[in-house]
C-alpha cells in the first residue's frame, strides 16, 4: 500500500485510547465470526452471492456483478425475485405466521400488534386497491404518512407490485413534496389527515392538497389514511383508505421482478438546492439490507425485540425499519411519536414494555438524553436490552460513554454504524461478536466493503493519518443514478477521484495508529486555521467531553488573522443550564473554562475563538445539525431558507443571542 502525508490531509488531533471488547459469551454465539473477513477479501464476489442466498430468488442470477459500465453497476444479473415476498410471506409459508412482525406505538398510547400473517393480509389489501387505481410496474407511488402502520403495509404493497415508491418525510412543507412529486411524476399520494406530534394533531394532507393544486400535477389519486380525525378538504381526487383498502381481497397472486428493477427512490438534499432522487433497486439493495442488519446486530429473529427509532422518511427507516428487519422475520417496535411525550422516559418505558433488545437511534438523540439527565433512564430497568446502535452522524466519545454506561448499564456493545442514503445499507461498523471497539470510532468496513481514506491526490494515508474517505470497490446496495440525471450522479459521486474510479463519500475520516476508521463529518465542515486542517467533529467531541456540556457545533468563520476561527455553539446539561441562567458571571468563567479544556484536549491551535451557550442548535427534522446557518450567523450574513427546520425559531435566538455577544469568548 502507497502511502503519503502531505499538508493536504486533515489534521489529526484527537486520540482515544479506550477499548472495549465484545461481552463474555456474545463472540461464541455471533452470527457473524472474524473468519467472515478472510472470505470475504479473498473472494468478495462469491461472499455476497452467499449473502443473496439468504433471500428466496424466483430465478438465481447469471452473474454476481456486471462493473463493465462503471459507475453504473448491475449485481446479481439474470435473477428475479419480489422484495415483498421476502419480507412477508416466505415466512408465513415456513411456519412463522403468529411470529409478531410489528408492535405498534402510537404517540397518545394506542397499540397495535401485528403478526406476520396480518401483515401478508394487510399487504395483499394494499395491493389490490392500488391495482384498481389502474397503476402497473414501474408507475411511482409518493407516500406521505406519519409512522403509523398503513407506512409500511403502502411500501411492501408498492414493492410488491413493482411501484417504485417516494416516500416524503411527513414534516417537510407543501413546497417540498410538490417537487418530489413532479419529479418522480407520482401519480398516486398516500397521505393522513393529520398526525400526532407532541400531544397535538397537527394537519397533514393540507400540504398535500396544495402540492397537487397545480394543473399540471402528474397525480391523479390521494389515498387518506384517517389517523386523527381532523377536518379535511375533500375533492374527486381523494378517497378514504378504509373505503379503498378495507373491503379488498386478502388473495394476492405476486410476480418476480429483475434484480434491477427499481425499488424506491429517495430524496436528498443537494447543494444546488434542488433535491436529489437517488435510486435504488431490488436484488442488491435487499441483500445488503438484510445481510447488514442480522450481521452487524447479530439479529436472533426467534427471540430479539428489535427497534430503530428514525421515520420512514429517511433512508435508515427503510433499509432498518421495513426491508431489513423484514426480510430477516424480525419483530421489531415502531413509534409514532416524539421521545418526551407525554414525558421524557418515554422511549425507555418502551423499551421495558415490549422488552426490547436491540435498539438503534441517532447520536443527536443521545445527546438529549444526557441533556435531560441520567437520572431519566435510570429509573427503568432496560435489563432487555443486549446490543445498542448508533447512526446518522458521527458520535464523539463521551456521548458513547454515556450510552455505554447509562442505557447499556456496561453490558451492551455498541455498534457505531457509518453509510448513507447513497449507499442503502451500513458500510463501516464494528462486528457486535468479533470487535473490541472504540469510543467514536466505527472502526472498520464490514467484510464484502472496501473502503479507503486518501489524500487529495486519491493516494492512501496511513495509520495516524486523515483525508477524503471513499469506496474503492462496488457494493450490492448502491445507488445505480440520480433520478432523471445521470449527469449529475457521475459528477456528484464519481468526479473527484475520476482517476481511480473512487466513490466519494464526501466525508473526511482518519486512521488512529491502530488503524481504527474515525469518521471526521461532511469535508465541506472542515476548517482551516493558520494552515492547519481540522475537523468540526473533533472540536465539539472535546467540548463534549467537559462534564457541563451535552452538546456542541463548531463551526469555521473568516478570520482576518487565520484564515478561519473557530465558532462553537453549546448546549449545558441541565445542572450547569440552571447555574448559568441564575449566574450571568458563571457563563463567562465557563466559556473561558470550555476554551483552556479544548486547548488542554486536542492543542492551542483548536482553541475557540468564540463559544456561545445556547439552549437548542438548528437541526433538521432528521436530527441533523445545519452548520451552514450557524457559519452565516458566525459570519453575520442573511440566512437562507430555514423551512426544513425542525424549530425555526431557534436561529433567531440564536442570532439575537450572538449579536448581543453573550457567550463571547
Amino acid at each position: 500500500m502507497t502511502t503519503s502525508e502531505p499538508a493536504a490531509t486533515l489534521d489529526n488531533l484527537l486520540a482515544e485510547d479506550r477499548t472495549f471488547p465484545p461481552p463474555d459469551g456474545f463472540a461464541a454465539t455471533a452470527n457473524v465470526t472474524a473468519e467472515a473477513y478472510r472470505r470475504a477479501t479473498e473472494d468478495p464476489e462469491a461472499y455476497w452471492a452467499e449473502q443473496a442466498r439468504r433471500l428466496s430468488w424466483a430465478t438465481e442470477w447469471t452473474d454476481v456483478l456486471d462493473w463493465t459500465d462503471a459507475p453504473h453497476a448491475r449485481w446479481f444479473v439474470g435473477g428475479e425475485l419480489n422484495v415483498a415476498y421476502n419480507c412477508v410471506d416466505r415466512h408465513v409459508e415456513s411456519g412463522n405466521g403468529e411470529r409478531v412482525a410489528i408492535h405498534w406505538e402510537g404517540e397518545p398510547g394506542d397499540t397495535r400488534t401485528i403478526t406476520y400473517a396480518q401483515l401478508q393480509d394487510e399487504v395483499c389489501r394494499t395491493a389490490n386497491a392500488l391495482t384498481s387505481l389502474g397503476l402497473q410496474a414501474g408507475d411511482r407511488v409518493a407516500i406521505y404518512l406519519p409512522m403509523v402502520p398503513e407506512a409500511v403495509f403502502a411500501m411492501l404493497a408498492c414493492a410488491r407490485l413493482g411501484l417504485p415508491h417516494s416516500v416524503v418525510f411527513g414534516g417537510f412543507s407543501a413546497e417540498a413534496l410538490r417537487t418530489r412529486i413532479a419529479d418522480a411524476q407520482a401519480q398516486v399520494v398516500i397521505t393522513a389527515d393529520g398526525q400526532y406530534r407532541r400531544g397535538s394533531a397537527a394537519p397533514l394532507k393540507s400540504a398535500v392538497d396544495e402540492a397537487v393544486a397545480d394543473r399540471d400535477s402528474p397525480v391523479r389519486s390521494v389515498v387518506v389514511v384517517r389517523r386523527t380525525g381532523i377536518d379535511v378538504s375533500w375533492t374527486d381526487k381523494d378517497v378514504w383508505w378504509h373505503d379503498l383498502v378495507d373491503g379488498q381481497s386478502t388473495e394476492h397472486t405476486l410476480q418476480a421482478f429483475p434484480s434491477e428493477h427499481p425499488l424506491f427512490i429517495l430524496y436528498t438534499s443537494g447543494t444546488t438546492g434542488k433535491p436529489k432522487g437517488i435510486l435504488h433497486t431490488s436484488g442488491g439493495y435487499l441483500t445488503q439490507a438484510a445481510y447488514t442488519h442480522w450481521a452487524v446486530f447479530d439479529l436472533k429473529p426467534e427471540t430479539d425485540v428489535y427497534w430503530c427509532t428514525a421515520d420512514i422518511g429517511w433512508v435508515t427507516g427503510h433499509s432498518y425499519i421495513v426491508y431489513g428487519p423484514l426480510a430477516n422475520g424480525a419483530t421489531e417496535v415502531i413509534y409514532e411519536g416524539t421521545p418526551n411525550t407525554p414525558h421524557e422516559g418515554r422511549h425507555w418505558d418502551i423499551v421495558d414494555k415490549y422488552g426490547v433488545s436491540i435498539y438503534y437511534t441517532a447520536p443527536t438523540l443521545i445527546r438529549t438524553f444526557m441533556k435531560w439527565g441520567s437520572e431519566i433512564p435510570g429509573r427503568y430497568r432496560l435489563d432487555s436490552l443486549r446490543v445498542l446502535g448508533s447512526v446518522g452522524e458521527p458520535i464523539n466519545p463521551e456521548a458513547w460513554m454515556w450510552y455505554r454506561q447509562t442505557i447499556g448499564r456496561d453490558r451492551c456493545p455498541i455498534v457505531d454504524t457509518w453509510w448513507q442514503t447513497e449507499t442503502g445499507a451500513i458500510m463501516i461498523s464494528p462486528l457486535p461478536g468479533v470487535t473490541a471497539t472504540k469510543p467514536g470510532s466505527a472502526m472498520t468496513p464490514l467484510p464484502g466493503i472496501s473502503a479507503a481514506v486518501v489524500n487529495d491526490d486519491g493516494v492512501r494515508v496511513g495509520p495516524g493519518g486523515g483525508g477524503y474517505l471513499v469506496l474503492d470497490r462496488p457494493w450490492p446496495g448502491m445507488l445505480r443514478t440520480i433520478w432523471g440525471d445521470d449527469q449529475r450522479f457521475v459528477d456528484t459521486y464519481w468526479s473527484r477521484f475520476a482517476a481511480q474510479g473512487y466513490y466519494f463519500a464526501g466525508d473526511g475520516a482518519k486512521y488512529d495508529t491502530d488503524g481504527a476508521l474515525w469518521l471526521l463529518g461532511r469535508v465541506d465542515d472542515v476548517m482551516n486555521v493558520s494552515g492547519h486542517r481540522i475537523s468540526t467533529t473533533e472540536v465539539e467531541s472535546a467540548l463534549v467531553a467537559h462534564p457541563s456540556v451535552a452538546e456542541a457545533a463548531v463551526v469555521g468563520a473568516s478570520d482576518e488573522m487565520t484564515g478561519q476561527g473557530i465558532v462553537a455553539f453549546v448546549i449545558l446539561r441541565g445542572d450547569a443550564a440552571a447555574k448559568v441562567q441564575t449566574d450571568g458571571q458563571s457563563g463567562a468563567d465557563l466559556v473561558s473554562e470550555l476554551r483552556k479544556h479544548v486547548g488542554t484536549q486536542i492543542g492551542p491551535i483548536a482553541r475557540p475563538r468564540q463559544i456561545m451557550i445556547v439552549q437548542e442548535l438548528p437541526k433538521t427534522r432528521s436530527g441533523k445539525i445545519m452548520r451552514r446557518l450557524l457559519r452565516d450567523v458566525a459570519e453575520h450574513r442573511d440566512l437562507g431558507d430555514v423551512t426544513t427546520l425542525q424549530d425555526s425559531s431557534v436561529m433567531e435566538l440564536i442570532t439575537t443571542g450572538l449579536a448581543s455577544g453573550k457567550g463571547d469568548g
